[in-house]
Formats: C-alpha cells, sequence, structure tokens
C-alpha cells in the first residue's frame, strides 16, 4: 500500500476539480471561485447579473472561471446550468449554494426605542420583503442542490479524486447570533444549517457530503458600509476578537480544507469562520 502524502500541497490540492459557486460574481463567492480557480479547479459561477459575472471571469488567474447567467429562485435557470455542465464535463465534484440576500434589517431603528417605535418598525417591513429573504437563503439553496445531485452522484463515479462529492453552503454567524442585524436573515441562515444537517444524513446512501461554511464580518455587498466604517480604526475586541473582518485568505482557507483531501473526512460539519465574534455576543452555537 502506498504511503499517503503529507504535504500540505497534496492534501490542499483542488487541481481538476469541477466546482459550482451560485452568488459568484461578488463578495464571499468570488472569493471563494479565485481562491479554487488559481489553485487549479474549474469553475462556474451563477448569478443574475452579467456585469459582475463578466468582471468575475476577468479576474481569473487560469482563465477557469465560467459564467452561467441564472437565478437561483427559478428552476428552469438551474436546469439551464446543469444542462451546460453536463454538456461541457458530464459531472461536478462540489456545489457551493452561496447566493443570499439581507432582508429587513434593523438598521434605522431609533436608539432605546419605546415599545410603540419597536412595535412600528417591524410592522412597517413588506411580508414580500421577509419571505423573499427565505426564498433566496433558503428555497434556493436547496433547489440548487436538488438540481446538481445527478452530476454530483456522476463526480463520484469518476472515482478521480479520494474525496468524494459535496454540496456547501455559505450560512452565516448570524444563524447562531441573538443579536440579529435583521431577523428574516439570522432566521433564513439558521434554516439552511438545519437543513444540510439533514442532508448530510439523507445523502449518505448516495455519497454526498454536505457542509456549511457560517462567516461572520467579511467584505460584500451586504456588509460594505459596516466594513468601511471599521477599515481605518479596526474593530474592537468586544465585538470581534481577531479585531479585523475576514479577507479572501482566510475564507479561501476554509474552502480549499473542505474541497480539498484535506477535508475528506468532513461531513454535516459547520465551519464557523468568524475572527472569534460568537465567543463574544450572545449565541446559540
Amino acid at each position: 500500500m502506498a504511503s499517503p502524502s503529507l504535504n500540505a500541497a497534496d492534501l490542499f490540492s483542488v487541481k481538476d476539480l469541477i466546482a459550482v459557486v451560485t452568488g459568484g460574481g461578488t463578495g464571499i463567492g468570488l472569493m471563494i471561485a479565485q481562491g479554487l480557480e488559481a489553485n487549479g479547479a474549474i469553475v462556474y459561477i451563477i448569478g443574475r447579473r452579467k456585469e459582475a459575472l463578466d468582471k468575475a471571469v476577468a479576474t481569473a488567474k487560469h482563465g477557469n472561471i465560467r459564467a452561467i447567467q441564472g437565478d437561483v429562485t427559478f428552476k428552469s435557470d438551474l436546469e439551464k446550468a446543469v444542462s451546460e455542465i453536463k454538456s461541457a464535463h458530464g459531472y461536478v465534484n462540489v456545489v457551493i449554494a452561496n447566493s443570499g440576500i439581507g432582508g429587513p434589517a434593523l438598521k434605522g431603528m431609533p436608539q432605546n426605542p419605546s415599545i410603540s417605535q419597536y412595535r412600528d418598525f417591524l410592522w412597517n417591513w413588506k411580508p414580500e420583503d421577509f419571505t423573499e429573504t427565505f426564498n433566496v437563503n433558503t428555497t434556493g439553496v436547496f433547489f440548487t442542490v436538488a438540481a446538481f445531485l445527478e452530476l454530483l452522484d456522476e463526480g463520484n463515479k469518476r472515482g478521480n479524486f479520494k474525496q468524494r462529492s459535496q454540496v456547501i453552503a455559505t450560512s452565516s454567524v448570524g444563524a447562531f447570533n441573538r443579536v440579529p442585524m435583521g431577523f428574516a436573515y439570522g432566521a433564513s441562515k439558521s434554516a439552511v444549517v438545519h437543513m444540510f444537517k439533514q442532508l448530510s444524513t439523507v445523502l449518505v446512501p448516495f455519497n454526498i457530503r454536505a457542509n456549511v461554511i457560517a462567516p461572520g464580518f467579511y467584505p460584500s455587498e451586504m456588509t460594505t458600509a459596516t466594513v468601511a466604517q471599521h477599515k481605518e480604526t479596526g474593530w474592537p475586541k468586544s465585538t470581534i476578537p481577531e479585531e479585523r473582518a475576514g479577507d479572501a485568505e482566510d475564507m479561501v482557507g476554509a474552502v480549499l480544507y473542505l474541497t480539498s483531501r484535506a477535508g475528506a473526512y468532513t461531513n454535516g460539519n459547520v465551519l464557523i469562520t468568524d475572527g472569534g465574534r460568537l465567543a463574544v455576543v450572545p449565541s446559540t452555537y
């Protein structure tokens, strides 16, 4: 029996991996796509905005970020993406369901509000905005997984990697934080965590793994104002013990672990990458 390689370059290799990243045109999704592609993977990014997708494709180190315009809340768009990738490769190894929106936020709530002010602020949210948050963050994730199951199964059948096929969801520390920035966002991300725990069990007969990444504050369209506010001064240790937001190295390091041989024994896991934020705020994790 050949001795296993304990070299980091081998353990964390994603060379020739076929990956799909939804919401891969900006923010965390773009970090993930760039990190995988820079290390030898072929990455398909799915997103709604062509301009953002085109900009993302232009950043590819090896020319292997490939864009498919589509909306994860439409089955027809997911079917189109599956068909295109199936025609090109016949299989995928990992699907990262990363698309998400912020939904109604508590920003703008009066400081020290009366109960009437608190009630009115919440009551003025539109139910359809609340529901749309779940539509993208939870329902869209579910149908993304369902759409790619057969290609993930085919990835296992190819047998070209020691690690089995996998679905990964981008959740958030908002799934565990008891001090929400928005109730719909946190609840939708909690739902994704539980869904993927269930998927890690029900997909066992098919040898498909399910894991979750739960980021804290990272630069993205949803966090632009908050991250910019602390760019010069840093973050107080009472908010983030690492005293900074996450960056591409932090995110790509986590993703390379999960998608490579290094993370092959990982299933049903929630990987928190938040600089210690959940250690200093009330949380359920």
